[in-house]
């Protein structure tokens, strides 16, 4: 039967998006994998892929269209044999009940999110009814055609559905049973509390005069950000560790690896400070694994692997690009891994796998002459880290009077999951091993 082509959630953050560009156009035949659409969210322009074999029967919102909200009907496709009779019938039936949508996320990140967790379903319409499967036609066709139970698999497409790459996973991996699927979903008592209301903004204008200020709209990335730290700040209790670290030794390797550097060409490097925080706050968190969690409200998700995200500033807002199991990557490897992320971040080309997760984090305004500060926790992440410049300041050492070079980092920590004292434990795995850098090499 025709599926409506719903607006797709290309993140858990994505309320709306602009149908920046249409790859195909009506009458077109198009198979599953298929790129038919480009969708510009609040963080990148991303290509979306069709899920489902048919074709283009109508295109109901145009290239161009902005804030375009999620699980708005885009466009209806028909399946073989169908005609443009299909599409009246849709239409005027108010939607199919055959679930969102023919689209699913970018070619990019398809294959990460089949095999991660998949994102918890949105509420679907109405006429939607509710103890039905959400499946694309593909899907339901291979599920039968392997003899599998499709309402065990839990879907990753848009609003929960299941898609083709669902019922791969699970004929390569098996299926879950219903009280593991079921554990799986977050509680309803574990929701975050209504966050509280600020001025109004008609308020908030009539404190200035008009011809004082200038009227910048708030763009999408922007709402984002800031409804996400406000939701952290408000719900998540903080609290913060500091502790001066000294990098002169650090400060020595970094020198004897750069100098072995190639002075141009592929294999050329340099190293940064920051890519020895990054594999310093790797490391602590193997050390100290008690902390490298994720609270999820019914139960603490403690991580194999320490996923490290780093804030990158751009234009109008930053991204956290997540460096994958930096513990088993050497210093050069992170550093030319980052520099590409960071290259990318910037020109708004990252998959959202790419900048999604992580288990912790690295603010870093050293550059700025910024001492020292407390960073608010990226969720779902249970702690970041915030480092200031290295500035010279005398030490005392045995009764000695010297100089040397001191960084403050400051941790902050989410105090549901991780306790002080496990917390300053982190902390001093992290100031060692920035203190004695020759261990980050081995």
């Amino acid at each position: 039967m025709a599926t409506e082509i719903l607006m797709p959630a290309l993140s858990p953050t994505m309320e709306e998006g602009k149908l920046a560009k249409w790859l195909v156009k009506e009458g077109d035949e198009v198979s599953s994998g298929d790129v038919i659409a480009e969708i510009e969210t609040d963080k990148a322009t991303m290509e979306v892929e069709a899920i489902d074999d048919g074709k283009i029967g109508k295109i109901v919102i145009s290239d161009g269209t902005d804030s375009v909200k999620v699980g708005t009907q885009i466009a209806i496709l028909l399946e073989e044999g169908e005609d443009a009779s299909a599409i009246e019938t849709i239409i005027s039936s108010g939607g199919t009940t055959e679930v969102p949508s023919a689209a699913n996320a970018p070619a990019a990140a398809s294959e990460a999110a089949t095999a991660s967790a998949p994102v918890t379903a949105a509420a679907v319409s109405s006429a939607q009814p509710q103890d039905r499967v959400k499946a694309s036609p593909l899907a339901r066709r291979l599920a039968s055609q392997n003899n599998i139970d499709i309402s065990q698999i839990s879907g990753s497409g848009p609003y929960g559905r299941i898609v083709k790459a669902d019922i791969t996973h699970a004929i390569e991996n098996g299926v879950p049973s219903q009280q593991s699927a079921q554990q799986t979903k977050p509680s309803s008592s574990s929701a975050a509390p209504a966050l509280p209301q600020g001025m109004k903004e008609s308020e908030i204008l009539a404190l200035y005069n008009q011809d004082d200020y200038e009227v910048s709209p708030v763009d999408g990335m922007r709402k984002v950000i800031a409804k996400r730290l406000l939701e952290s700040k408000t719900t998540i209790p903080h609290f913060y560790l500091n502790a001066d670290v000294q990098l002169d030794a650090l400060l020595e390797l970094r020198k004897t690896i750069n100098a072995r550097s190639p002075a141009e060409g592929p294999n050329s490097y340099k190293v940064s400070v920051n890519d020895f925080i990054i594999k310093a706050l790797a490391l602590a968190l193997q050390h100290i694994p008690d902390a490298n969690v994720t609270w999820t409200g019914d139960a603490i998700l403690k991580h194999k692997y320490s996923d490290v995200g780093v804030a990158v500033s751009v234009e109008g807002g930053l991204f956290t690009p997540v460096i994958r199991r930096a513990e088993s990557k050497g210093l050069v490897a992170i550093s030319n891994e980052m520099k590409d992320l960071a290259k990318r971040a910037r020109a708004r080309k990252l998959a959202p796998h790419e900048y999604q997760g992580g288990t912790t984090a690295v603010s870093n305004l050293g550059m700025f002459g910024v001492k020292n500060f407390n960073a608010i926790i990226n969720p779902p992440h249970a702690s970041i880290l915030a480092v200031g410049a290295g500035t010279q300041q005398p030490l005392v050492k045995e009764g000695a009077l010297s100089v040397g070079t001191i960084m403050t980092a400051t941790l902050s920590i989410d105090h549901r999951a991780v306790d002080g004292a496990l917390g300053a434990e982190l902390l001093k795995a992290f100031k060692d091993l920035i203190e004695d850098p020759m261990g980050l090499l081995l």
